[in-house]
């Protein structure tokens, strides 16, 4: 079998605009194209002539499923224009870049962390977030932003719990994570950003080194794993987890949110039984799709797939919008139904890479969700809907930039 560092040089095509963006990766505000439904049922396996990295997209489920499930013959790691310049880019300690066997270590250290039954012990930690959060957001006063006020600030302080990082260093570190990641600054700042992130997570794991006794994620890998986890591996672990949650939770309250104002019938419906809760969440993963397509994945060897032959070296994008969305052709805007049973979303990814922190994640929305409504009876939008402004597709998580919000 053809192994990663064996790949051939991969040549980095650049410079995209999002006007030159291809269909599975455009929307029309949450919907999906047409044109993406059409490409799913009659072509869900074609080669990729845009300007990105892709040689192929797989937008049909069984192909979808089956390359993600695939981590024999697909690798995961960053493409790169060679296989020297994939390991340099590399998140040591990102499970999202790793292949088996190095994944399995990983995993095998984090998945006993984040099962639904650890998980729990976070409930009263995040109920309490919640509803101080949505204090500062009654507080701003009508109309308030509730990505501001709400969304983007409850992610952060519940990864923040869960690694043990200090309520005093919260906001600074979400500030320098913040703009590390923005491409509107000056790149001088935001370097400067990102070294001061860095830093920080650095001399965190250092100290939880020394004193690794507090019930939280880095103390009980310390505790467990001692030297066999590196302390490069947790300053990943804690980098990628924050990043993630902040920027995938952040979307998920937004457009979730907005999923259920632009939908009263189901608003109403969830109101009159709460017990549907827990769908509704699943049916806010499924049609938000916040992550619409699944980190790319890299042929180790000449691969079969939907008549064609993906050869050795070549990259596949799979559309986890498509998959979620694109159902029908005839009808692509498919329904937002709270009621739907058997909800095989891909929302989470598939295979050995399914996220794992899906469990935290449902918690979060459920109890987010929960709060808000019960909050706000008469919560709903204070701008037309055609005003809300969405994040750029060209980042990897969608979003709306604000939600204006009244109550």
């Amino acid at each position: 079998m053809t192994k990663p560092a064996d790949l051939p040089a991969r040549r980095h095509r650049s410079g995209v605009k999002p006007s030159d963006l291809p269909v599975h990766q455009q929307r029309n505000r949450q919907d999906p194209l047409p044109e993406l439904s059409r490409m799913s049922a009659e072509t869900p396996l074609v080669e990729d002539p845009g300007p990105g990295i892709n040689d192929w997209v797989a937008t049909g489920r069984d192909e979808v499923r089956a390359i993600l499930a695939d981590a024999d013959r697909f690798s995961t790691r960053p493409p790169a224009d060679s296989p020297e310049d994939s390991r340099r880019l590399t998140q040591v300690g990102n499970p999202l870049q790793y292949d088996p066997p190095e994944h399995t270590r990983i995993h095998k250290m984090l998945r006993p962390e984040f099962t639904v039954r650890r998980i729990r012990r976070l409930e009263p930690a995040i109920e309490k977030i919640v509803a101080d959060r949505l204090d500062v957001l009654e507080r701003a006063g009508q109309p308030a932003d509730l990505m501001r006020h709400f969304a983007w600030p409850v992610p952060g302080l519940v990864g923040c719990s869960l690694l043990g990082i200090p309520r005093d260093d919260q906001a600074e570190l979400a500030r320098n994570m913040d703009l590390s990641r923005r491409t509107d600054r000056p790149r001088k700042l935001v370097l400067a950003a990102a070294n001061a992130f860095d830093g920080y997570l650095i001399r965190f794991v250092a100290q939880k080194r020394r004193d690794p006794s507090a019930d939280d994620l880095i103390s009980t890998l310390i505790r467990e794993y001692g030297q066999d986890v590196l302390d490069k591996e947790l300053v990943g672990f804690c980098a990628s987890l924050l990043a993630a949650g902040l920027e995938n939770m952040a979307g998920m309250l937004g457009l979730g949110t907005l999923a259920l104002l632009e939908h009263p019938d189901q608003l109403a419906l969830l109101r009159e039984r709460p017990e549907l809760l827990d769908q509704a969440v699943e049916e806010m993963f499924r049609y938000v799709a916040v992550v619409p397509i699944a980190s790319p994945r890299t042929a180790l060897e000449d691969v079969p797939i939907a008549g064609r032959v993906m050869k050795a070296g070549e990259i596949v994008s799979c559309s986890l919008l498509a998959v979620n969305r694109a159902q029908n052709p005839d009808a692509p805007q498919d329904d937002f139904d709270i009621t739907r049973e058997n909800n095989n979303h891909m929302a989470f990814g598939h295979g050995v890479h399914f996220c794992t922190g899906a469990a935290l994640a449902r918690m979060e929305m459920r109890i987010a969700v929960s709060a808000l409504l019960d909050r706000f009876p008469r919560l709903r939008l204070a701008v037309p809907v055609g005003e809300v402004r969405f994040r750029p597709l060209t980042l990897a998580a969608y979003g709306v930039e604000k939600l204006p919000l009244a109550w």
